[in-house]
């Protein structure tokens, strides 16, 4: 089976989904691949939701969980994306796509190869240009954001995020320890600093999770998830005027999307060409 055009994207995270949507609006088809149980924080502006719903839709484009890949052409042929289940990208060899784009964004590489398509990009570290794929995204926030590697590597992780409102460690919250998360406030909710946003339940007791900063929760991991001591939860935004970056896409997200974008589009023109 082998579909000429297709695109497949490896992660459906709230950065990944900035891809899929643009790559969607620009008339190409995208199939994107998840994980069983995706641990998205914005989880308004990611495509992985379906996993858990059955569809999720992000400005206008919606990602539609499919059993098999049997299902990929009804869900394009209605103009939405396709997500498989499938972490180890076993369709890919099957598919035979023009492109691959890795945006698990998981700071290693998780089996993208060079040979995967005609074209691999990886977004992130963890990857080097020209021997795992042919071209590498830069991801971290600063000047080279969203700047297209043919040689070498992106930025390596600081584990630092980034600053937003004067911000940086400050806004993102993680598991005080090991257990099942529950969830008090959700996205969209204003909170005040030292305020509980949930806690992790475990044989232990119920350990809170309080903001460090106020600002609106932009991003909360969903309720009843399992977490380890450490594992990311939330993420809050200083700028309370900014309720609307809950649900759209973010900068960041846009600027990687665009140098995708035009990757893809530069191999597709190329293709044309080639066929005349």
């Amino acid at each position: 089976m082998q579909y000429r055009d297709l695109i497949i994207v490896r992660g459906a995270g709230d950065i990944s989904t900035g891809t899929i949507h643009r790559l969607t609006r620009a008339g190409f088809a995208v199939l994107a691949l998840e994980v069983a149980r995706p641990s998205a924080i914005r989880r308004k502006v990611a495509f992985s939701e379906a996993v858990y719903d059955g569809a999720a839709t992000v400005e206008g484009v919606t990602a539609v969980r499919i059993a098999d890949i049997q299902e990929i052409d009804e869900v394009l042929a209605r103009g939405d994306v396709p997500l498989l289940t499938d972490p180890a990208g076993e369709s890919i060899r099957t598919l035979k796509p023009a492109a691959v784009v890795d945006a698990i964004l998981a700071k290693r590489n998780l089996g993208t190869t060079l040979d995967m398509a005609p074209l691999t990009v990886a977004l992130g570290p963890g990857f080097v240009a020209g021997r795992d794929v042919h071209y590498v995204i830069e991801t971290m926030r600063g000047h080279d954001l969203g700047r297209v590697i043919a040689e070498g590597s992106a930025a390596p992780n600081t584990g630092v995020p980034g600053v937003i409102g004067g911000y940086g460690a400050e806004r993102v919250l993680h598991a005080p320890a090991a257990g099942t998360f529950r969830m008090r406030r959700d996205i969209g909710s204003v909170v005040e600093k030292g305020e509980i946003i949930g806690t992790v339940v475990s044989g232990d007791g119920e350990a809170p999770v309080r903001t460090q900063i106020a600002g609106i929760l932009r991003g909360v991991i969903r309720d009843g998830y399992p977490v380890t001591k450490g594992f990311k939860l939330a993420d809050v935004d200083p700028r309370l005027e900014q309720l609307k970056n809950c649900t759209t896409i973010s900068d960041k997200a846009r600027c990687i999307a665009g140098s995708v974008l035009e990757l893809v589009s530069a191999a597709a023109n190329a293709t044309v060409q080639s066929r005349r």
